[in-house]
């Protein structure tokens, strides 16, 4: 029994290989034509809710590939959902793409903007909505193949950078009856532990007096703007007397328009952040305080609209050991001798005590659980409150590069980018294979997911009712 019980082992593990490797040759032979979409992105980089073409894009990609789309979901113009199969179990791979304000940049190791001020994708949402696409169409084709049952949607999600478009997608249900959400983000390293974030509360405030003339009648204005620098100040004092994971920022947006002219009207940009989403809004209504202060302290009348609000992410380990399993098989990024002379370059750059090698891109990081977040925020945060959800980084960006940063964008228009994007689309393809073949994978992370969210948890999204802000980026 047991020469028996052995033999069927190996059998099952040979066959499982195989299928891998299969689906890993595959890839492989088409990373040219994905290479080629993701430039396609790079090329015409859409602020967020603004993604028309890219969006559209991906949509025509996964159509043609035989899923069934759906476009405009959850009140969103570039939202869409793309599904494949029926029943159980469920498989998301979410997919972003848009690019961020600013930071235009040639695919090249020295700062030189294609278009002065213009957009950029300094956090590689291209290569992040290509790869998903990629995955989501390798696996579909896998289902195909083999006849397995089940269901693989894509999920289009816009506006990461600020905009929070998963929130108003998790609002609108579409993703309730999802077992297991996949996702990754292009980074300097190769990771897929299960770590958490910062949550956030983004925040316009807009402040109304009234004009007059600055020198001959200033005793007629009230000053919007120095509503702002004194709300501005308070927040600042405010930094002493918060948690110290607290993290506070903002821009002023508009200040007035001449030295000579008492503003009417100015606004500032606020975040808050925190590991904690319920010390966020504790935070943010003490902030909400300052406003008003300040208001009343300038004559002036103030109102606040949240932009974003986004939950910390709920690790899960379950799904995040597969996935780490998985990027493990299929490695890191290995550099050509041209690949290796342009990440020199960019590592020049670096400010001093950036310690790192071009080799770095071909290791693998140790699993780690991080239960407390630090760093970022991400609107995947609340997706991973309401279904388990598992995600990892790949090195799409030289050793050390920050991201929102020209470097960023340099490497993500170049191959070390789409290399790290294959290894991307590898590990969501074989860790939605797993799930395929073993269901319980999803049961296990379900109940993981309950218990670290708690009895009685009830989501309540951090934007309130208000709809997608669709305007935030427009000028």
């Amino acid at each position: 029994m047991k020469k028996i019980y052995l033999l069927g082992f190996l059998f099952v593990t040979f066959s499982s290989f195989a299928q891998n490797q299969k689906v890993i040759q595959e890839l492989d032979s088409k990373a040219e034509f994905y290479g080629e979409l993701a430039n396609q992105i790079w090329s015409n980089p859409e602020l967020g809710y603004l993604e028309n073409n890219s969006s559209a894009l991906l949509q025509k990609t996964l159509s043609d590939a035989g899923f069934t789309v759906k476009s405009g979901v959850a009140g969103i113009p570039t939202a869409f959902v793309a599904e494949y199969g029926s029943g159980k179990p469920v498989v998301g791979i979410m997919a972003e793409f848009d690019a961020l304000p600013g930071v235009s940049q040639k695919a090249i190791p020295t700062r030189e903007p294609i278009i002065e001020g213009g957009a950029g994708h300094a956090c590689g949402h291209h290569l992040f909505g290509t790869a998903s696409t990629a995955a989501g169409i390798s696996a579909m084709e896998w289902m195909k193949e083999n006849n397995i049952k089940g269901t693989i949607r894509v999920y289009g999600t816009p506006a990461e950078e600020g905009g929070g478009g998963k929130v108003y997608m998790a609002k609108a249900g579409i993703m309730d009856d999802v077992d297991a959400m996949l996702h990754w983000h292009p980074s300097s390293a190769n990771n897929a532990g299960a770590n958490s974030s910062l949550a956030n509360i983004s925040t316009k405030f807009r402040f109304y007096g009234e004009a007059s003339h600055a020198a001959a009648a200033p005793e007629r204005g009230k000053s919007a703007l120095d509503a702002v620098e004194a709300m501005n100040f308070m927040v600042n004092l405010m930094r002493e007397h918060v948690p110290m994971e607290t993290r506070m920022h903002y821009v002023i947006t508009r200040g007035g328009e001449a030295p000579n002219v008492v503003p009417a009207f100015a606004e500032s940009y606020h975040y808050v952040r925190h590991p904690d989403a319920m010390k966020v809004k504790e935070i943010f209504e003490k902030m909400v305080d300052a406003a008003e202060g300040a208001a009343l302290g300038t004559q002036t009348r103030m109102e606040y609209e949240i932009i974003n609000g986004v939950y910390n992410l709920l690790p899960n380990e379950t799904l995040a050991q597969v996935m780490q399993k998985n990027l493990e098989i299929i490695g890191g990024v290995s550099y050509t001798a041209e690949e290796r002379k342009f990440a020199e370059d960019i590592i020049k750059t670096y400010p001093a005590g950036v310690l790192v090698s071009p080799e770095d891109a071909t290791k693998i990081a140790p699993f780690e659980v991080n239960e407390k977040g630090s760093g970022g925020s991400t609107d995947v945060g609340d997706v991973s409150w309401l279904v388990p959800t598992a995600g990892l980084g790949t090195a799409t960006w030289v050793p050390g590069t920050s991201a929102h940063t020209w470097q960023a964008v340099a490497a993500g228009g170049t191959s070390i980018g789409e290399k790290g994007m294959m290894v991307a689309a590898k590990t969501l393809t074989l860790t939605a294979i797993d799930i395929f073949n073993d269901p319980e994978i999803a049961t296990k992370a379900l109940s993981e997911l309950n218990k670290r969210r708690g009895e009685g948890f009830k989501y309540e999204a951090l934007t309130g009712d208000r709809k997608p802000p669709l305007d935030y980026r427009k000028n």
